[in-house]
């Protein structure tokens, strides 16, 4: 082409060298267009390639079962390729593949690839093995799984409401309904017209999207809102939560004939006494009042009687009396922390409209009388009334279940003052020729004529001998029974609990509720008598409070002084001017306290020990208020030199106000923690009941004196030795009860260890046997068949839950290391976290090296006695206090450094036991702490069920598959078959688990749904098909069947349970 056209140039051009430039011009513009073709072919060939690769990728990866994203499909769509395979999108194509799949190969394909596989790996298949067993076992068709179609909840379940106006309010269900109408009746008719595949695509996206909103909103990040913006409960929301069908409708429900009003004190009642307001009880009584009309001819009908009754006339009242004379009411003031929070009474009619309540028994209610109130409540029939005077009455409960106090008696308030009033000697009375009587009524009688004051010296003749005392005293003393008498000294608030104790172990239940009585309107009437009252300037300030404080400046500078010149550290300075402080505060509150004459009122109030007055308030307003701490507990350095009666200064009120907020807070943020920790323990316990007698184990609990031995009394009193004892004159039997005679016994030989039975070592497998259980803590005797004992630890523990403290203090004011107490430490025990504040334990015995390095010490246990020599390393930061010494032999579980230890790590080097009696003992220094006392046993209770699970380790020939966690009875039985066959057993490992999860896996599914993850409980359980025992409080509720607490129904066939 070049030639040609330069063979025409030649005939055109004759002149040579414009011929030659032309000619260039051409074979350039050639070669341009060249490359450009060459460049352009290039291009369309890497096109080609780049699509053909990724056309190969997305066929390579089109298997079965493959998924294939919008855009890849239409890719191949284009390309014609969709013809060469089925693809399809949705439901439509999940239960094609599901109706394939045969369970049977499935679980022998993952059993294969079992054998080879990873760890990692072996965890995943694992989980698929069991959802395709259990499918197999409850003979479940996969299919199943996807809905064709949808069933309709009946109207009454989600109903219409017309709104004044004309408006209707609707139930959210009905607008998710009518979304899946809606895109279902635009799909079908969408697939009438035979719309494109992407318009179809979409649609059914968008029906998928209303079944899922209607099922269970929660699974999709965008949940459904309606047309006030607000989120549409699904069908799942209905059943979870507080307000959701477990928790609202099953485990508790609203109950007719009930009233709830103001509660004011009746001091004139009896203690198994309320008074009821007249219109209150009748309302409540209506039907009994009517049948009675009836009956006795006063109304021929019910209309009649009904209207008669509105008018109110005279005879109605006899009758309401008659009824109301031996049918109980129950009380109940909310929050019900323990089972003292709902007792029964005998109703007295009263006017008014306020119920009327026994004084001794607001301490089991936490009631006072500043506006709070009471439900009530009638149980209707015979057996419900008999229950309730069983079972409920307050001479049934005088005692706290937590630890066996006595809790219903006048120790505290006017009552306990009264008495101490009239048991106390009189300041101004020398006593120097007291008058004699021969006996106490004449003492008394002569009172009466008033020849005598209440509290004057005299001599009087009892029995056999002459004692010195008062006519207070005396009355006092006609109050209690006669095992009890001669009290002759001033009764305390803690002499009067001392005498009660005694009556309760002494006397019986009528002579206790009779001297409660006696008691109490003994002390009313003293305190009356007595005209105590105190007002701020009987809190008097000492005349040489600011001669005190002058000294302690001068002590003050001079440590300034020390810490200027060098010779003092700034955090011993710190240290020494809180110590001067302290110690100046407290002489200064001894020396006020010592001021104050013997007949101040508010020295008698505080020494007789009611209530919350102690010397404390006397410091605070009469002394000085001292150091205050922050918010965070740290403490300020300059201190409260003023009293209240004085009044405090801008920065003193600034400086208190911190701490108080704080205080106020944590009080408000605590009571709804505490709730939800009570809520977990009854969870995790509510299936711990006594079930047998003796189930004869030989294992047992040591109790040491060595460890915590304040509370020594209280750990073996009410428990059943576990062996023989007979030591210096002390002769006890084996499963025969430690009472407190026996106790003392113990104490005076001075016996360091004794062997018990406890629920730690029970072996029962179905809840606990009575001998490893001991006493009834609430009845101080043999404990019944059928008591619900894990119900009764969890109210123990969780009911004082809420004086425990929230605040992590600084120990000595260490920055770094902070230790979790109070609230928070308990809940970290009981979910079996690892502790914020953790340290290591030597994992083998030997020998100690310590290097100090930059990041810490590092400490090294060497054990030389085998062959190859174990070692091992554990770096402690140097915030820590080392709890080992270099050089020193220390045996496995050895703690290293100061801190809390991991409980996983004890039941890993020390085993179960040690790891439950650490839980016990480390939960019971927080309680002790605050001055809370629990029996240990309720801890024991619950510190068995987190550890009553296994993790299957080797399956054998069971049905149980590897890292499975079961309850132990599931483990044994399964075991007991497999043997019975000849075949090889599972083994497993205990584990310990926090109480949310062992909540979560047990056995009963209906309990694990209504406690938490309700769906996901209710889902597993429908795929595996599984069973409930019904062996616990809460399944038994949720169905409405009685539940297992009494004798006959809590015994079960300890093997097996149908």
């Amino acid at each position: 082409e070049a030639d040609r056209k330069a063979e025409a140039l030649q005939e055109k051009i004759k002149n040579k060298e414009q011929f030659n430039l032309s000619k260039q011009e051409i074979e350039l513009s050639t070669r341009n267009t060249l490359t450009a073709v060459h460049e352009e072919a290039k291009s369309g060939q890497a096109k080609t390639e780049e699509l053909f690769n990724r056309l190969l990728d997305i066929v390579k990866g089109v298997r079965p079962m493959s998924l294939l994203s919008d855009e890849e499909y239409i890719e191949l769509e284009n390309y014609d390729a969709v013809d060469f395979f089925e693809a399809d999108m949705g439901a439509e194509v999940l239960i094609k593949v599901m109706s394939k799949l045969n369970l049977d190969e499935l679980s022998k394909q993952i059993r294969e690839e079992l054998e080879e596989a990873s760890d990692v790996r072996k965890i995943k298949l694992t989980k698929r093995l069991r959802l395709v067993d259990g499918m197999r076992r409850a003979g479940v068709d996969p299919s199943w799984m996807i809905l064709k179609v949808l069933p309709v909840l009946p109207p009454d379940l989600r109903p219409m409401v017309q709104l004044s106006g004309g408006r209707f309010a609707t139930s959210d269900l009905n607008d998710l309904y009518r979304r899946v109408i809606n895109r279902n009746n635009r799909l079908r008719h969408l697939l009438e017209l035979g719309a494109p595949g992407i318009i179809l695509r979409n649609e059914k996206r968008m029906l998928q999207e209303s079944v899922d909103s209607l099922i269970d909103a929660s699974q999709r990040q965008t949940a459904r809102r309606g047309r006030d913006r607000q989120y549409l409960r699904s069908l799942s929301d209905m059943l979870r939560g507080k307000q959701g069908r477990f928790r609202q409708n099953l485990l508790g429900k609203r109950v007719d004939y009930s009233g709830r009003s103001v509660i004011v004190v009746g001091p004139e009642l009896r203690l198994n006494q309320c008074g009821l307001p007249k219109e209150m009880a009748l309302e409540m009584f209506k039907p009994f009042v009517l049948r009675e009309m009836i009956t006795r001819g006063i109304a021929p009908n019910v209309k009649s009687a009904k209207n008669m009754l509105d008018r109110r006339p005279p005879e109605i009242f006899d009758i309401l009396e008659e009824i109301t004379h031996d049918h109980p009411v129950l009380l109940n003031r909310a929050p019900t922390l323990h089972k003292l929070g709902i007792q029964a009474f005998y109703p007295v009619l009263i006017e008014g409209s306020a119920i009327r309540v026994h004084p001794c028994v607001c301490s089991g209610y936490n009631a006072d009388f500043d506006g709070d109130q009471m439900a009530v409540h009638v149980p209707l029939s015979k057996r419900a009334r008999e229950e309730a005077i069983r079972l409920m009455s307050p001479e049934n409960n005088l005692l706290r279940p937590a630890d066996g106090s006595p809790i219903a008696i006048p120790a505290s308030k006017e009552m306990a003052l009264g008495v101490y009033y009239l048991t106390s000697n009189d300041p101004l009375d020398k006593g120097e020729n007291p008058r004699m009587y021969s006996d106490s009524e004449e003492a008394i009688s002569t009172y009466q004529k008033k020849h005598i004051r209440l509290r004057e010296k005299i001599v009087v003749r009892i029995g056999q001998e002459k004692i010195t005392t008062t006519v207070g005293r005396l009355l006092f003393n006609e109050a209690l029974p006669e095992y009890l008498r001669f009290a002759n000294e001033p009764a305390t608030a803690s002499i009067i609990r001392g005498l009660f104790a005694k009556a309760l172990s002494q006397g019986t239940r009528e002579e206790v509720v009779e001297m409660i009585d006696k008691v109490k309107s003994l002390g009313f009437m003293a305190g009356t008598v007595s005209g105590l009252s105190f007002a701020v300037t009987d809190a008097q300030i000492h005349p040489d409070k600011e001669q005190m404080l002058e000294e302690a400046t001068g002590e003050l500078l001079e440590i300034d002084e020390n810490f200027k010149t060098g010779l003092i550290t700034g955090e011993e300075r710190r240290r020494l001017t809180q110590e001067l402080w302290i110690e100046t505060t407290e002489e200064m509150a001894d020396l006020t306290w010592e001021a104050l004459p013997a007949t101040n009122p508010i020295k008698v109030i505080i020494e007789a020990g009611v209530g919350r007055a102690s010397r404390d308030q006397v410091k605070q307003l009469a002394a000085m208020r001292g150091l205050v701490v922050d918010p965070l507990g740290k403490i300020v350095d300059l201190p409260t030199k003023s009293n209240f009666r004085e009044g405090l200064s801008i920065f003193e009120y600034v400086t208190s106000a911190r701490g108080s907020r704080k205080g106020l807070t944590d009080s408000a943020i605590k009571t709804a923690d505490a709730g939800y920790l009570t809520r977990r323990l009854v969870d995790v316990a509510h299936d711990a009941i006594i079930r047998l007698e003796d189930c004869g184990t030989s294992e047992s609990l040591i109790v040491t004196r060595r460890n915590r031995e304040k509370s020594l009394p209280q750990r073996l009193v009410g428990r059943v030795a576990a062996e023989d004892l007979a030591v210096s004159g002390i002769k006890l039997a084996r499963n025969e009860v430690i009472t407190p005679e026996i106790y003392t016994k113990i104490e005076e030989a001075g016996i360091d260890n004794i062997k018990v039975r406890s629920p730690l070592t029970c072996q029962a497998r179905y809840g606990l046997c009575a001998a490893c259980y001991g006493w009834d803590l609430s009845t101080r005797n043999h404990v019944e068949l059928g008591m619900p004992v894990g119900v009764v630890a969890a109210q123990s523990i969780g009911e004082p839950g809420t004086q425990l403290t929230m605040r992590t203090k600084h120990a000595g004011g260490i920055v770094g290391l902070d230790v979790t107490q109070g609230l928070p430490r308990v809940e970290e025990l009981f979910e079996a976290r690892t502790p914020k504040t953790l340290s290591p334990i030597s994992e083998i015995s030997g020998s100690v090296q310590i290097a100090e390095q930059e990041d810490g010490w590092l400490v090294r246990v060497r054990n030389t006695s085998v062959k190859p020599i174990e070692e091992r390393e554990y770096l402690i930061p140097l915030t820590s206090n080392l709890e080992v010494k270099d050089g020193d032999l220390v045996e496995a579980g050895k703690q290293l450094a100061s801190g809390y230890l991991d409980i996983k790590e004890i039941l890993a080097v020390k085993g179960l036991r040690a790891a439950q009696e650490y839980l016990v003992d480390q939960i019971q220094q927080v309680y002790e702490s605050q001055g809370i006392r629990i029996n240990d046993k309720h801890f024991e209770v619950i510190a068995r069920k987190m550890c009553d699970k296994l993790q299957i380790v080797s399956q054998g020939d069971t049905s149980l598959l590897p890292r499975d966690i079961v309850d132990r009875a599931v483990f044994e039985e399964e075991n007991e078959k497999i043997l019975a066959e000849g075949g090889e057993p599972a083994t497993a490992q205990a584990i310990f688990l926090g109480i949310t999860r062992s909540s979560l896996f047990t056995d009963s599914w209906l309990s694990a749904a209504s406690f938490q993850n309700t769906t996901s409980v209710l889902t597993e359980a429908s795929l595996l098909g599984k069973e409930d025992k019904l062996l616990g409080l809460k399944e038994n509720v949720i169905i409405g069947r009685l539940i297992p607490t009494s004798p006959e129904r809590a015994k079960l066939n300890q093997g097996t349970v149908s």
